[in-house]
């Protein structure tokens, strides 16, 4: 048996501290606390399967990496990049792509990883509009990526180069969260100009707040706000905060998640009122496209796991 780290090995040990990760690979046994060891434990298991020019790739890297991600299903395969002649691991709960080249790698938490821009390349090909632009967001506030060298990855006939491109063009790195990158995206889809990171200063140049989002023009700002805002230290700070932005003639708007996937006409009906233009309900209905399609609703997230766990033609995909 040839063991790895995180205690993964060949074969089938005959002792009951190990569990099955597949077929004749097992890793040992962690508590139910240890839940994120236990999935890099099994990652490590799933890497014995992979040639050495093998890696992990997908939102399988992006997660080893530690971006935000959106929420990923249960069912979720683990993404693997491997050589078009390389026999594919031929087990469930494994999606391979294959390639006529090695994939650029490095180590990651003691895995072999895809580099960033080939890992946002892959999840272009599995992820939708809105998935992948809060990635790319995520991978470029970490600073991982940069926009340049996304857009070096994109040769012609790469699978994902044209959903990554397109993605490319709504992505901006200033977002501090994935909800930012999610409100943000709201407002442009309503045509709504917004400008992220805004530092406010009042009337001497003294620092008041930084803002997630300020429409363009106006002295409205409109944020996400998550759930620490209900520490009540945080609300403290929040309505002092508040009280400064009021003195220097600024309305602030705050959102939750549920604002922006399950009610965002309220969020429409803000920034109509905000730019002062007649509120149309109908210019919500692009963004709730988008939405259903994104792992932010049950019909998006019942449509990705058709893709990603559907039997490749031959083996696996060639990219």
């Amino acid at each position: 048996m040839t063991q790895i780290a995180y205690d993964a090995v060949r074969g089938r040990p005959r002792r009951g501290c190990f569990q099955a990760v597949t077929r004749g690979i097992h890793r040992r046994k962690l508590g139910v606390a240890e839940s994120e060891r236990g999935w890099l434990a099994d990652l490590s298991g799933w890497q014995l399967l992979l040639p050495n020019h093998g890696c992990f790739t997908a939102v399988t890297a992006a997660r080893l990496r530690g971006w935000e991600l959106p929420p990923i299903p249960a069912g979720t395969p683990v993404f693997v990049a491997m050589l078009l002649d390389d026999p594919r691991p031929v087990r469930a709960g494994i999606r391979t792509s294959r390639h006529p080249q090695p994939i650029a790698q490095e180590e990651v938490r003691g895995l072999r990883c895809a580099v960033p821009a080939e890992t946002i390349l892959a999840c272009a090909r599995w992820l939708s509009l809105i998935d992948l632009v809060a990635l790319i967001d995520s991978a470029l506030q970490a600073g991982d990526v940069t926009v340049e060298t996304l857009t070096a990855v994109c040769a012609p006939h790469r699978r994902g180069r044209r959903a990554l491109l397109t993605a490319l063009g709504w992505a901006d790195g200033r977002a501090e969260s994935t909800w930012e990158s999610l409100l943000r995206m709201l407002h442009v889809v309503i045509e709504v100009e917004v400008e992220p990171q805004v530092e406010i200063m009042d009337v001497e140049r003294e620092f008041v707040a930084r803002a997630d989002l300020r429409v363009s023009g106006t002295k409205s700002l409109h944020e996400f706000d998550g759930g620490h805002h209900r520490d009540a230290r945080q609300h403290r700070d929040d309505l002092r905060r508040e009280r400064r932005l009021d003195a220097e003639g600024y309305v602030r708007r705050g959102y939750t998640a549920s604002d922006v996937v399950n009610r965002p006409l309220g969020v429409l009906r803000d920034a109509d009122r905000a730019v002062g233009r007649v509120h149309d309900h109908a210019r919500i209905r692009p963004w709730l496209a988008l939405l259903r399609a994104s792992l932010y609703t049950p019909s998006g997230q019942a449509a990705f796991l058709a893709r990603v766990t559907a039997c490749p033609p031959s083996g696996g995909e060639r990219r």
